[in-house]
């Protein structure tokens, strides 16, 4: 990897007020069906807007990862630029309204290898979004990536599956790779999470010398 960006102001020395924190996957549906979902940004990221040539380098036909995907209108970017999109989500309902946000149509089937789960496939091919838990996905054997956007992904992850997340990103890396990664850093007694708090050494922890 060549590097890994972090989007952070300041960093507070402890966050082990937050390490106990826990929502479930019905707790994420919910915000869905409830529309509470202000972590979507309707005109895409502008961190990724500012650094996406670097990010990309000039790369063709890339295979871009989503981790948590949402409804991220990042994905109709890359994909229009002639890269391939995996994304993973546990919101249908999320799910659904990228498509139709986007004006895209598409086909659903289920993946065998994860009872429950299912992948929706824009027509055109470029586009595929898996329907289940992140931890599940290995399973499917989706391949590996050259490229990882992550914002409001491990932020989202519970404090106690963090490594186990981090550990499954890696795994679906080609040689290469970019992981795009974006934090955030705040006083962490002012807020228990989620998005949760990360400084440089907790990036490191996760990801290692990759982290550099």
């Amino acid at each position: 990897m060549d590097d890994i960006r972090t989007s952070l102001e300041k960093e507070y020395p402890d966050a082990e007020i937050q390490k106990n924190q826990v929502l479930t996957l019905q707790d994420w549906q919910d915000k869905w069906v409830n529309h509470n979902i202000s972590f979507h940004q309707e005109e895409g990221d502008p961190l990724l807007k500012k650094h996406l040539d670097t990010f990309l380098s000039g790369g063709n036909g890339l295979r871009v990862f989503f981790p948590l995907c949402g409804k991220a209108v990042e994905m109709r970017w890359f994909a229009d630029l002639g890269h391939s999109v995996v994304g993973v989500e546990i919101s249908e309902l999320g799910i659904r309204e990228f498509f139709t946000d986007q004006n895209l149509s598409y086909s659903e089937e289920p993946v065998t290898e994860i009872p429950g789960a299912k992948v929706f496939k824009s027509s055109s091919g470029n586009i595929s979004l898996y329907c289940c838990s992140i931890f599940d996905l290995p399973r499917a054997n989706i391949g590996l990536f050259d490229r990882i956007w992550d914002r409001g992904a491990l932020v989202a992850i519970n404090p106690c599956d963090q490594q186990r997340y981090a550990d499954i990103m890696l795994s679906l890396t080609r040689k290469g790779f970019r992981y795009f990664l974006s934090v955030l850093s705040y006083d962490p007694t002012k807020h228990l999470g989620p998005p949760f708090y990360f400084t440089h050494a907790d990036i490191e922890k996760l990801f290692g010398k990759l982290s550099t």
